[in-house]
């Protein structure tokens, strides 16, 4: 089973509110995944918010080429958590040494570069920090970005929880926006890095379904941005257009439901805006999906958003309370999380809508 999901709320949330969501129905074992990110952070990083936090698994020797490198670039360390895991026998759990969650003021002179020099500044370094315990092989970079904690680990769900004691409430870990997945009883090996969801310069996302075009997205996607690699999972591409979409080509955010799944010519032919379509159908055909998906994220500024297409026969849904919101690719996410909701409220997408929810949980749908 696969399931995926975010929440957001009014007031931070702990993560083990949001692991309730996301645990599999059955138990199991061989080849379990499960990841996480966390946004808008309150806890032991409340006062860094404004600083790029750094997320990674490594070996010891992985950790001494990050510190060598971020010291060689002037990057300042300012506050970190180290988590220390319950080791207790019999969790599955395929552990790193190491866990570490840093947060680095930037280099000097950094005050005088643009947002956008700072953006490409946070990605580089993540891109050359990745290259450099890639080949070395002494671990994995999952982000970094201010105000942002990822975290993903290969195993049983709950075990992983157990020995992150993501089930304690104790203040250490907080967010008002988390997006996680398990995977769990799949026929193929899960490596970290392609454990849902994957995160790009404060785009977060993670898909449930498959995508048979993945391969000409994915040798488009390549020539597009220095950001887009790796291709661990197909569900990449989804991120990459977003990020392409939004960030890149800076297009109104109802655009990528265009992009990803468009509409037929002969309906486009009918709409006032069909200059516009047809050109995106033209330019960008390259990074149409196609497979029973559901797409759930987050943005730079803390917007959540999903969409689904034609042939996802087991529709997202999104429940709320009177200071949450969730959304699961499945209604028995929704359940867990939210078992008293007023199931008269939930929201079932249509395949030509894209949802927005803000800040302060207003719901927006726009058709297609």
């Amino acid at each position: 089973m696969c399931r995926i999901g975010s929440i957001k709320s009014k007031v931070p949330i702990q993560p083990s509110t949001a692991l309730r969501l996301m645990l599999p129905q059955q138990e199991g074992h061989d080849n379990s995944g499960f990841a996480m990110v966390m946004q808008d952070l309150y806890g032991i990083f409340s006062n860094y918010k404004d600083k790029p936090l750094l997320s990674l698994a490594c070996t010891q020797r992985g950790a001494q080429l990050v510190e060598e490198y971020m010291d060689a670039h002037n990057f300042v360390q300012l506050a970190e958590w180290i988590p220390i895991p319950d080791k207790r026998p019999g969790l599955d759990i395929q552990a790193m040494p190491y866990y570490i969650f840093r947060n680095y003021d930037y280099p000097e002179g950094a005050e005088k570069m643009t947002q956008e020099q700072k953006e490409n500044l946070l990605l580089d370094t993540r891109l050359a920090l990745r290259k450099l315990l890639e080949e070395a092989g002494e671990g994995f970079v999952y982000s970094f970005w201010p105000d942002v904690l990822t975290l993903k680990e290969i195993g049983d769900p709950r075990d992983i929880a157990t020995y992150f004691h993501l089930w304690d409430d104790n203040g250490c870990l907080a967010a008002k926006s988390i997006v996680a997945q398990c995977r769990q009883n799949t026929n193929y090996d899960i490596v970290r890095y392609a454990a849902h969801p994957f995160f790009l310069q404060g785009y977060t996302l993670c898909a449930n379904g498959e995508n048979t075009f993945y391969t000409k997205n994915k040798e488009f996607q390549k020539s597009l941005h220095r950001g887009y690699i790796g291709f661990e999972s197909d569900s990449q591409c989804f991120l990459n257009t977003l990020h392409y979409v939004h960030h890149e080509l800076k297009w109104p955010l109802t655009y990528y439901k265009h992009v990803i799944t468009p509409l037929p010519f002969e309906e486009i032919e009918q709409r006032e805006d069909k200059d516009v379509l047809t050109a995106i159908r033209q330019s960008l055909a390259n990074l149409e999906i196609n497979g029973p998906n559901t797409v759930i994220g987050v943005l730079p500024d803390n917007r959540m958003i999903t969409c689904c297409d034609s042939k996802k026969l087991r529709p997202v849904v999104i429940g709320r309370t009177d200071d949450m919101l969730a959304i699961s690719s499945e209604v028995c996410g929704i359940n867990e999380i939210m078992p008293d909701r007023d199931q008269t409220k939930d929201i079932y997408p249509n395949e030509r809508e894209i949802i927005v929810i803000d800040n302060e949980l207003e719901v927006q749908r726009w058709k297609q």
